[in-house]
């Protein structure tokens, strides 16, 4: 492991769900479909017979680069920080994937990524004289949906993965109403845009949102007989949704004349495999990996108002969201008591969608908007202005700390510290770090 070498294992950043471009090769010279600044919805959905490929044809779209604004900061300093001479770099790889298809697509992608980043730090002369070959491994960072890659990842290929240490940054492990809204009503914190009925729709097609569905105790307030006890179950759900889904079969299916029918199968079976990635990453254990609490470091966001439960009622017997805003809170400063406490999140992730089950709540360690540091005055502007969610890659006690659990450095001028989580006095976390808060 990284410990029993002079070098850390090289790092491979895995981002969120909307967080790499696509672009469509088709084209000559192949063109951008997806980035911070363009949208074009009509190029990158997927289509209704076949969701391996876009709606549009011809085309041939493929994850590009992740966004720079969100995660050029986190690699620069990981490479910078992680390499003690300049002539020893610590290989830093950003991960970008397509992030519209199921999870578990993508997490075979990550672990042929894996290997092929072990054979390429294996030929770099500082690596090779250090004996890296001899047992090689990665050191792995997920942010958002990233971190629901990684836990799927490991929980399919186990030690073979051949990862050391992994940090998951504001990861809804059991998901997040943003998601939801998204879905519902084409807008939500999970990306930039604003509210369309194009966007709508490209979400109700999009495989891999609902891997976020919220499920955890108190997340759903259902009021009224007969409604599902899950949104992983369709009767939940709006009737909009299938409708919008039939439309979209009428408009680039093959054959039209059974949408309702179809609409229904693929609307059932992208929630049934997001329902079934769920129960795997719930079931993870670190030790099938060959890890230990001690080798996964999980950040939470807190201190921000966040949607922490939804209320769905039964309309005429049909489900109705009730998408109120006062649904959005922030008891982290003014809760009585823990559980009070936990009604907080990031801004996009609740609390208590953050939590996996493979860790205990001691060794959560949270941070708020307060941590950013005196000259962090850009990224404070960000956070307040597209939330902290989104914003926390790029905070300098998170890189602090990512620093530290990667190469086990002592903290000897007490620059690195954590928020526990709500009810813990006593927090079991990776690295010795100050307790605020």
């Amino acid at each position: 492991m990284a410990n029993d070498r002079s070098l850390p294992d090289p790092v491979i950043v895995v981002p969120g769900i909307t967080a790499t471009y696509l672009r469509d090769e088709y084209a000559l010279p192949p063109e951008i479909v997806w980035s911070v600044l363009t949208k074009q919805y009509d190029r990158f959905s997927l289509h209704p017979d076949d969701m391996r490929y876009e709606s549009t044809e011809p085309a041939r779209v493929r994850p590009d680069q992740v966004f720079e604004v969100a995660y050029r900061e986190l690699v620069q300093e990981l490479r910078h920080n992680l390499s003690a001479r300049d002539d020893q770099p610590v290989p830093v790889y950003p991960f970008g994937y397509d992030w519209r298809r199921p999870l578990k697509e993508t997490e075979a992608d990550l672990a042929r990524f894996i290997e092929e980043v072990i054979g390429r730090t294996a030929l770099l002369r500082h690596y090779d004289k250090a004996g890296y070959a001899d047992a090689p491994r990665v050191n792995l960072v997920g942010h958002s949906m990233g971190g629901l890659i990684i836990a799927g990842c490991l929980q399919t290929k186990g030690a073979a993965a051949r990862v050391g240490k992994v940090a998951t940054l504001a990861t809804p492990f059991r998901g997040s109403f943003e998601a939801v809204l998204r879905v519902a009503a084409g807008t939500a914190n999970l990306g930039a845009g604003d509210a369309s009925s194009r966007e709508r729709e490209a979400a109700r097609v999009t495989p891999s949102l609902y891997h976020l569905v919220p499920e955890f105790e108190g997340a759903l307030e259902i009021e009224g007989q007969g409604l599902p006890a899950s949104l992983f179950e369709p009767g939940l759900w709006q009737p909009s949704v299938v409708a919008t889904i039939a439309e979209y079969v009428r408009r680039f299916g093959r054959d039209a004349t059974g949408r309702a029918a179809q609409a229904a199968a693929i609307f059932a079976g992208m929630l049934q495999d997001a329902k079934e990635h769920r129960g795997r990453v719930e079931a993870f254990r670190l030790d099938a990996a060959g890890l230990t609490d001690k080798d996964w470091l999980c950040v939470v966001g807190v201190n921000s108002k966040t949607r922490v439960s939804l209320r769905i009622e039964a309309d005429g017997g049909k489900p109705r969201f009730a998408l109120d805003h006062e649904d959005r809170e922030n008891q982290w400063e003014d809760g009585a008591d823990a559980a009070a406490r936990t009604r907080t999140g990031d801004g996009t992730v609740p609390f208590l969608g953050a939590q996996p089950a493979f860790l205990a709540r001691e060794n959560l360690v949270c941070v708020c908007p307060d941590d950013f540091g005196y000259w962090e005055v850009g990224d404070r502007v960000l956070a307040a202005a597209a939330g902290f969610h989104g914003i926390l890659p790029n905070m300098d006690l998170v890189h602090r700390m990512l620093v530290r659990h990667f190469t086990g450095r002592p903290d000897r001028h007490e620059n690195t510290w954590g928020r526990p989580a709500p009810g813990v006095t006593k927090p079991v976390w990776p690295l010795d770090m100050r307790v605020e808060g």
